[in-house]
């Protein structure tokens, strides 16, 4: 059954629709057109929902029916509302994108496009050779039936001996090989989050995380980070005394998306705090591999773990390439058990070639991820210094590592700026798309994973478009597409 949003509702969510920047230059319809748009932008208002009638919500905001019926008809032309005589309207996008079968947006191939949504490197060139040998080893495995629930041991020992050179001794027993970070998520959160339990995560924060908990209907408490000193150790972890949360999901290594690195004091003292309150911890380990500058990580906040609740998790994506779906969880050998026995219900092992190529890529990786280094650290400091020259009033806190920059701007406008920048070219993902309640429309996160050229290229572009915000332009609108 389709839902539908009630009059009254979209009202409160419009709020004050008729005070948007640009407002004495348009008639009433277009500015409700607009703020509706506005609302699709910044996930406030979902799509495929049914809209209200028309007498319906002109009641609710206590306009006239043409207006409403007139901001109507400027979104079915927009392509963000498709209608039905005698069945209603339901809001969508325009026809330059695709609900793909997970619910992520998914952009059609637009080559002209520069994509900042996506925070994720191009495959290195060791991604060939290592493609080649894996299909050399490919026929040692062809014999057997192919389902390795918790990966071929070969790539597990790889993982397990990286965490041992970090200072975490591991067995192949403790890694489960999963299809991307993402999965190895949603699989932790299938065996120890039931439903409407409490969680605890960082605001801001990873969109897809934030959705998978979503996913599992729970209820999520957050802990804001300053953006420009990261957590208050006091607050995170008085927040876990007093909320005691089920689950805490945290990145303390160059947090997505606004790069900041946890101390190890804090990392101690969040694990002890964890287990005096009866919470488990899922640390995304994401970026651990991209420290910048010559920065030391501190060291794995299972390190501090007694009582098995440090269930950390990773993957290839970011220091290698996204293309290439390989993650994992690191547990104690029992909980791998359990998650391998989760795992059925979703599917029943990750593609053997794909953990072969990861292997080889994993025996070159101090090369590979060394040359990773030297490229982000060279693109962050374009990004930086085009910032500083096109936009120089926004507020930047370099990071140590990873590959975001999370930007503070000299207004809440956020939303709009990623609507008008997809006019000149540029995707951009909003601040409110890392948060849970429409706020952030004062940050943007900008990653710096392409590039050089192209990221001057696309600051120009942005700052060309904020000013034209000041002079209250009309933007036409579209949606960001997929934020990874």
């Amino acid at each position: 059954m389709t839902s539908q949003v009630r009059g009254v509702q979209l009202a409160r969510l419009l709020g004050q629709w008729h005070a948007l920047p640009g407002r004495r230059r348009s008639p009433d319809y277009a500015a409700l057109a607009g703020a509706v748009r506005g609302l699709l932008a910044d996930g406030r208002l979902p799509l495929g929902v049914r809209l209200p009638a028309e007498r319906e919500l002109a009641q609710a905001l206590r306009i006239s029916r043409t207006t409403v019926s007139a901001a109507y008809r400027e979104l079915r032309e927009s392509g963000h509302l498709a209608s039905r005589r005698g069945a209603g309207s339901w809001t969508m996008l325009p026809g330059t994108h695709r609900v793909a079968s997970t619910g992520l947006w998914t952009p059609q191939d637009d080559h002209d496009m520069i994509d900042l949504g996506v925070a994720a490197l191009a495959a290195p060139p060791e991604l060939v050779p290592a493609a080649r040998a894996a299909a050399e080893d490919l026929p040692r495995y062809l014999g057997g039936a192919g389902y390795h629930p918790t990966g071929i041991v070969e790539l597990r020992e790889a993982v397990a001996q990286a965490y041992t050179e970090r200072g975490l001794p591991t067995s192949a027993d403790q890694i489960m090989v999963t299809n991307g970070t993402q999965h190895a998520l949603d699989l932790v959160l299938r065996l120890a989050l039931a439903p409407g339990a409490g969680v605890l995560v960082e605001s801001p924060s990873y969109p897809n995380a934030l959705a998978a908990l979503a996913a599992r209907r729970a209820r999520i408490t957050t802990h804001g980070l300053a953006a420009d000193t990261g957590w208050d150790a006091d607050l995170l972890l008085g927040s876990l005394r007093q909320v005691r949360p089920k689950l805490a999901y945290l990145i303390p290594d160059f947090q997505n998306p606004t790069g900041h690195l946890m101390p190890a004091d804090l990392r101690e003292r969040l694990v002890a705090t964890a287990h005096a309150v009866g919470t488990d911890l899922v640390v995304d380990e994401s970026f651990v591999d991209l420290p910048l500058d010559g920065t030391v990580v501190p060291p794995p906040a299972a390190v501090f773990d007694r009582h098995s609740r440090v269930v950390t998790i990773g993957g290839l994506s970011k220091p290698f390439w996204g293309g290439l779906r390989i993650g994992w969880v690191r547990a104690s050998a029992p909980q791998v058990q359990r998650l391998a026995a989760t795992r059925v219900g979703v599917d029943m092992a990750s593609p053997v070639l794909d953990q072969l190529v990861a292997v080889h890529l994993l025996t070159d990786a101090p090369a590979i991820v060394a040359a990773r280094r030297a490229q982000l650290a060279t693109q962050r400091d374009a990004l930086l210094g085009a910032l500083a020259q096109r936009l120089p009033d926004w507020r930047v806190t370099v990071p140590r590592g990873g590959v975001t920059l999370w930007a503070e701007l000299d207004g809440p406008i956020s939303s709009a700026l990623a609507r008008a920048a997809e006019e000149v070219g540029v995707r951009l993902a909003p601040g409110p798309r890392f948060g849970l309640d429409g706020t952030l429309e004062r940050f943007l996160r900008l990653p710096f994973t392409l590039p050089a050229a192209d990221l001057v290229e696309a600051v120009g572009r942005i700052a060309a478009v904020r000013y034209d915000l000041d002079r209250g332009g009309r933007p036409r609108w579209r949606e960001p597409a997929v934020i990874a």
